[in-house]
């Protein structure tokens, strides 16, 4: 036997052993599975996510404003930022990974070091060397750009992570909210002028709004401060709920406006023009007179809201006083113009569940959701359920669908009552009945609606997101 014959024979074998191993850990059994959920509501808990999310067995807190993230909702996050990447990757965006605690002596080069307060968490390791844990990083990659980029030539460049930040809250509230430690995805853009620079910005804006959606959220694009980042644009992406620690005013047919495709090569100023063109505003922006003269009447919508992300150009603010310059066309060293862009990737977890719950628990939308689908055996033990359980779980999987199979020894209404808790979209159900027919009961989390079929149909339904 050949050489080459004999690698492609081990690349087989190997191959069909890393299948059997994926698809011996995805089975997602709940007797197997660490899934700590709560009967009655935490007292600490003032708001609907941080109650669920701690009912629901997602998170525990380790102490004020930080939390240890759970099997389940380590799932939801990392689904979260899967989309993120994903859409900025479309966006041209290139994922790297800055480190949490950063040199003070680059903070006090942008002459952020003092202005910064006392949210800023600052550390003196052994030697003497002031160090402190990001709350963000424009000081940081700016210092990495500058070391690395010399020309025009090499423009544009946009650079993003995903990293935990930490902003020591003096109130810390509604858990992972407005925690202390949080998980956040920050983008960096680096243009050689204003124009593109903005267009720049043009991108992240259609991005966030793209991700928002496949998130199964509708996200207004508001007006923004730009606070200590600095700069003169930005804007803030706000989901509306009740329970939102902003207030927002804006013209009701910003509502409408379609979210674009992603073509990025195209003019995106109509697309960003037709969300800006509308009065959008959050409480810290609003100007009661201009919005009631550019807002008639009954287009006027006050809602409260979520702030999940923010985007701001800056110009050379961080250049000028970092020496971030490149060589021009004409050969002369120019400041890069910057920009930023935040999504709260952990936020939004809570964000989302503040959107969507009822009075049973969370109701995910199918892209976050921590499985698709959650598969009750009513009868464990008995062969025939037992066996239509594994087929139907089996089939599922072979699909790229998430499936969290309840087999344990537990009363139904336990069973259905930690299914609705954790909000999975779809809920299957098999008791020795229905194997006996060969049929699966389906619940619609969303509207509650319930249907028996068999097997084959079960398939075509539970592989679709909920209408």
């Amino acid at each position: 036997m050949r050489a080459g014959e004999v690698c492609l024979r081990l690349l087989g074998d190997m191959l069909r052993l890393k299948i059997r191993f994926v698809k011996k850990v995805q089975l997602m059994r709940l007797s197997n599975y660490f899934l700590p959920v709560l009967k009655e509501n935490p007292a600490e808990a003032q708001i609907v996510s941080h109650r669920l999310m701690l009912r629901a067995g997602m998170v525990r807190q380790s102490s004020a404003g930080i939390y240890s993230w759970l099997p389940l909702g380590l799932r939801v996050l990392n689904k979260i930022a899967d989309i993120v990447r994903q859409e900025q990757a479309l966006a041209g965006a290139l994922e790297m990974l800055m480190p949490t605690l950063q040199p003070a002596e680059i903070w006090r080069e942008s002459g952020r070091y003092d202005d910064y307060g006392k949210e800023m968490l600052r550390i003196t390791d052994r030697h003497d060397r002031d160090l402190l844990y990001g709350p963000t990083n424009e000081e940081l990659i700016t210092q990495i750009f500058r070391d690395s980029v010399r020309s025009y030539k090499e423009l544009p460049r946009n650079l993003y992570h995903i990293q935990w930040k930490f902003r020591d809250e003096i109130r810390p509230r509604f858990g992972v909210m407005r925690g202390r430690e949080f998980l956040m995805k920050d983008g960096y853009s680096f243009d050689i002028d204003e124009a593109n620079a903005r267009r720049a910005y043009q991108k992240i804006f259609v991005s966030y709004l793209r991700s928002f959606k496949r998130m199964g959220l509708q996200a207004i694009p508001v007006a923004a401060d730009t606070g200590p980042i600095g700069g003169d644009l930005s804007h803030e992406f706000i989901i509306l709920a009740e329970t939102g620690e902003s207030e927002v005013f804006c013209h009701a047919d910003v509502l409408a406006q379609p979210v674009p495709e992603a073509d990025y090569a195209a003019d995106l100023t109509p697309v960003i023009d037709g969300y800006t063109q509308y009065y959008a505003r959050s409480d810290e922006m609003h100007d009661a007179a201009k919005f009631e003269a550019e807002v008639p009447a009954d287009k006027r919508l006050t809602a409260r809201g979520i702030e999940v992300g923010h985007i701001f150009y800056f110009g050379t603010k961080y250049s000028n006083a970092m020496k971030a310059l490149v060589a021009g066309p004409d050969g002369k060293d120019v400041p890069v113009h910057m920009g930023s862009y935040g999504i709260g990737v952990s936020r939004l977890v809570g964000g989302i569940i503040e959107a969507c719950h009822d009075d049973e628990g969370i109701v995910w939308p199918w892209a976050v959701a921590p499985f698709h689908i959650g598969l009750i055996n009513l009868k464990p033990g008995d062969e025939a359920t037992d066996a239509l359980c594994e087929q139907l779980y089996q089939n599922l999987t072979n699909h790229n669908l998430d499936v969290l199979y309840d087999d344990r020894d537990e009363r139904a209404g336990a069973k259905f009552s930690t299914m609705d808790l954790i909000g999975l979209p779809w809920q299957a159900v098999i008791g020795p009945r229905g194997a006996k027919a060969g049929e699966v009961e389906i619940k619609n989390r969303v509207t509650g609606e319930k249907q028996t079929v068999a097997l084959e149909a079960a398939m075509k339904i539970l592989s679709q997101p909920p209408a």
